[in-house]
């Protein structure tokens, strides 16, 4: 498949093709949930809910609230910014192997966690495993983000999401409606595995 964008920020076949998936998703659910209510179907339900189904933890990772468009965009643009270099590092069929696997673990995390009239969707648990293999393989890469003024090195950056994330999952409010233990399994299982992996050349990337 034809790789796009400059040589040093091409988008990789798995990654071009994941951000297809999720947008062809995210399309059908805009157009289908009026009349069918297709993301009741896609979203993971806690296991205790008598609306759990198993192929919710694939399908869970693949659908996003249609009601914030920045839902699917930020998660799309961590999943470029990551994944296309984790994809070329380990190549296609062992990437896809470890996104795939992160997105189960982060939704097993979160069925068992949420509420029984709880549901999730979204990539994020997924992705917050690519950001524990990119801070695992490229600790001093430095990053920008709010509020923070100054660049933050990849290794402290996922410290702070996990921290964020731990203190959200055990201290949730009236109002907080993001799955911090989806986030958490996909961080555990994305450093799990690239410790795993770790045996491969480590590479230097700023």
């Amino acid at each position: 498949m034809a790789q796009y964008g400059t040589s040093n920020q091409r988008t990789t076949p798995i990654v071009l093709n994941l951000i297809i998936i999720n947008a062809l998703v995210y399309i059908a659910q805009m157009i289908m949930d009026k009349t069918v209510g297709l993301t009741n179907y896609l979203a993971l339900y806690s296991v205790h809910s008598e609306y759990f189904k198993p192929y919710q933890l694939v399908t869970h990772m693949f659908a996003h609230s249609p009601a914030t468009f920045f839902h699917i965009l930020f998660n799309m643009y961590a999943l470029w910014m990551f994944g296309t270099v984790l994809e070329r590092v380990w190549g296609a069929k062992k990437f896809l192997i470890f996104y795939l696997v992160c997105g189960l673990a982060a939704g097993v995390a979160q069925m068992f966690a949420m509420d029984i009239n709880g549901s999730a969707v979204g990539a994020s648990g997924a992705i917050m495993g690519l950001l524990a293999a990119f801070a695992y393989l490229f600790p001093d890469t430095k990053f920008y983000i709010l509020p923070f003024p100054f660049p933050i090195k990849a290794k402290y950056m996922v410290a702070i999401f996990a921290a964020i994330d731990l203190f959200g999952g055990l201290h949730p409010g009236a109002a907080d409606n993001i799955a911090h233990f989806a986030h958490l399994g996909g961080l555990v299982m994305g450093f799990i595995l690239v410790i795993i992996w770790g045996k491969t050349n480590k590479k230097t990337f700023y």
